[in-house]
């Protein structure tokens, strides 16, 4: 199963929707299941690095097949390693709000990254859309729990 770009499309534009609700100028950015970018947009107003950063977030959602608020943990308790790690891609792997796995039926399909808000609210916008469009937000954390954060 692959994320289409129609999907992908639906994904942003229900996005930026919620980033005009909050009354915030997002940047959204849908990437597949190896990080390669789908849809990336940014709204009237959103600051000039925040396509970038939400391309990182999806990107580090997709490649890590976890949000990427639940990296913060690995992200601190190994620092030197996931600086390392970092790096490695074709973008940066990055531990913050508004990165979530886009994954239907057990299988990871994607990433969704937002960029514009608090990361508080780069997070409720990432998870409002995904739950609403009917794609899966829980995830096994790294020791075989399960976790939402």
């Amino acid at each position: 199963m692959k994320l289409t770009l129609a999907e992908a499309e639906e994904i942003v534009a229900a996005a930026l929707t919620g980033g005009q609700g909050l009354g915030k100028a997002f940047s959204v950015a849908v990437v597949d299941a190896g990080g390669f970018v789908l849809v990336v947009k940014r709204s009237d107003g959103a600051r000039p690095l925040t396509p970038g950063i939400a391309i990182a977030k999806a990107y580090s959602a997709a490649v890590m097949e976890r949000p990427t608020r639940m990296l913060r943990a690995w992200a601190d308790s190994n620092p030197g390693f996931f600086a390392q790690l970092s790096t490695m891609g074709s973008q940066p792997i990055v531990a913050t709000e508004g990165g979530v796995t886009i994954k239907r039926d057990g299988e990871i399909l994607g990433g969704l990254g937002i960029s514009g808000g608090t990361g508080e609210e780069d997070q409720q916008v990432c998870d409002e859309v995904l739950g609403r469009l009917g794609y899966q937000l829980e995830f096994q954390a790294w020791g075989g729990a399960k976790r939402n954060d």
